[in-house]
């Protein structure tokens, strides 16, 4: 693999099978073919592929969850085109292809086919998804160096992919996206206690009306939408102050630890340093982007074949795509503002928080917020004890670490932006629930009919 240790490949292979989705297993090993390691393997690697644009991209991290979601959604209805009945839990379903349109799908290769309309609908949904071209290359060289696929059933395999893609491509032109270009620019309220773009670049909003963007699960965006953040207030006894002198004192005494869990999550796609004038971007994920790294990491130590490993992508990325929705509408209705500008104002002129603050407003935390979706639904699916080494920021010159479970993980994740300066403790801890009630809605819906890709279901869990 050319991606250092973004992903972990290991060789413990836990879990059994069960024959319910979301069981909880024991620990004992299941060997899975050497085919289907290869076939899971490549389809997470090429996933980073598609990560690995969108942060050259500077991808928004509402925008690279819908990358994800769609391009996953491309490889899981190459499988779930007749089998799965989740399709008709999505809030607006996606048409089956026409099976009379279709090549055969005898003899081809359900995962080849499956990771190539992952990248095909990557390559025609992103700006730079071109270049993905060159990783379909490498797939068909892949499988064809390990005589996984005839020469027939690769063509066969490539018309059929693109043929799910097309589908897949069409569904999401509907989503709202292509009008977001159209819509009047954003502009700063200036009031007292609202958002306005901060130092050092001061960057103009992101994605101010995403709340407008098809969801996949959620009916009514009003069902989540989380009380009140605390009223701007200039008072020291009033609760916004204690909030914003708390924000002050732990960043002005930060543990080596906290340093080190800040800038772990900190997942600003929009980073910069500066060298004089000229400000040069530092590639970091998106918080989307941490969290599908979990899921390739759990997946592989958990030893999942390629269909399972398949589904539990799909629905984070899914997963992800709605709670950044719920997210941005609170964002832009409260329109809060964020600490750096207010301590600046109220407290120390002088003061930074050692992450750059990202350009949008502050309640809820959207990391606080998908982390805890992330985790829900992982831990649904994986169990509340699962172990695991966190090294998807080794790629990006950070240390891996270490999580006895989901939750925790994304307990972290949350305190981090605290640590960071970047938010306040109610946005970190109401934006915790938030993710949580998006997550139990998503699972209430998607476990009515819990068998993902047909056949079989299967759960695995340390």
């Amino acid at each position: 693999m050319s991606i250092g240790k973004f992903y972990l490949i290991t060789t413990f292979l836990f879990a059994t099978i069960t024959n319910n989705l979301f069981a909880q297993v024991n620990t004992s090993k299941v060997d899975i073919s050497e085919v289907e390691v290869f076939a899971r393997d490549k389809m997470i690697e090429h996933l980073f592929s598609i990560t690995d644009i969108m942060v050259t991209d500077v991808t928004s991290p509402p925008g690279a969850a819908r990358f994800y979601a769609y391009s996953l959604l491309g490889a899981y209805l190459v499988y779930g085109v007749n089998e799965s009945p989740l399709l008709q839990q999505l809030q607006h379903p996606i048409p089956k292809p026409d099976p009379t349109l279709l090549p055969d799908r005898k003899g081809i290769n359900l995962a080849f086919t499956s990771t190539y309309a992952m990248l095909e609908v990557g390559k025609n949904i992103m700006p730079s998804g071109k270049k993905l071209t060159t990783a379909q290359e490498t797939l068909v060289r892949e499988y064809s160096k390990k005589k996984l696929i005839k020469k027939k059933a690769l063509k066969q395999s490539i018309d059929y992919a693109k043929k799910i893609a097309a589908v897949v491509l069409n569904y999401a032109k509907e989503d709202g996206y292509s009008r977001l270009s159209t819509l009047k620019r954003y502009s700063p309220s200036k009031g007292p206690g609202k958002w306005y773009p901060t130092p050092p670049a001061y960057m103009a909003a992101i994605d101010p009306e995403w709340r407008t963007i098809r969801p996949f699960f959620l009916e009514n965006l009003a069902a989540y939408s989380p009380p009140s953040p605390a009223e701007y207030s200039e008072d020291k006894s009033s609760s916004f102050f204690r909030q914003l002198l708390e924000i002050y004192e732990v960043t002005t005494q930060l543990t080596e630890e906290q340093t080190l869990i800040a800038n772990f999550w900190d997942c600003n796609p929009f980073n910069v340093s500066y060298s004089g004038h000229m400000a040069i971007g530092l590639k970091k994920i998106s918080p989307g982007g941490h969290w599908m790294g979990i899921t390739g990491i759990a997946s592989q130590k958990a030893g999942l074949n390629f269909k399972e490993s398949l589904y539990i992508h799909t629905l984070v990325a899914m997963g992800l795509h709605d709670a950044f929705i719920s997210c941005w509408d609170e964002k832009y209705r409260s329109d809060r503002i964020r600490p750096l500008t207010a301590i600046n104002e109220l407290i120390d002129e002088t003061w930074r928080p050692i992450l750059q603050t990202p350009p949008f407003p502050e309640y809820t935390s959207g990391h606080s917020v998908i982390s805890k979706t992330s985790a829900v639904l992982l831990t649904s699916y994986f169990g509340e004890n699962f172990n695991f080494i966190d090294d998807s920021e080794v790629f990006f010159g950070l240390p891996e670490r270490e999580f006895d479970s989901f939750l925790k993980a994304s307990d972290e994740a949350a305190i981090s932006r605290l640590y960071g300066g970047i938010h306040f403790r109610d946005a970190i801890e109401v934006g915790m629930q938030q993710g949580e009630k998006i997550a139990k809605y998503i699972l209430k819906r998607t476990q009515s009919h819990p068998n993902l890709l047909g056949g079989k279901s299967t759960g695995r869990s340390k």
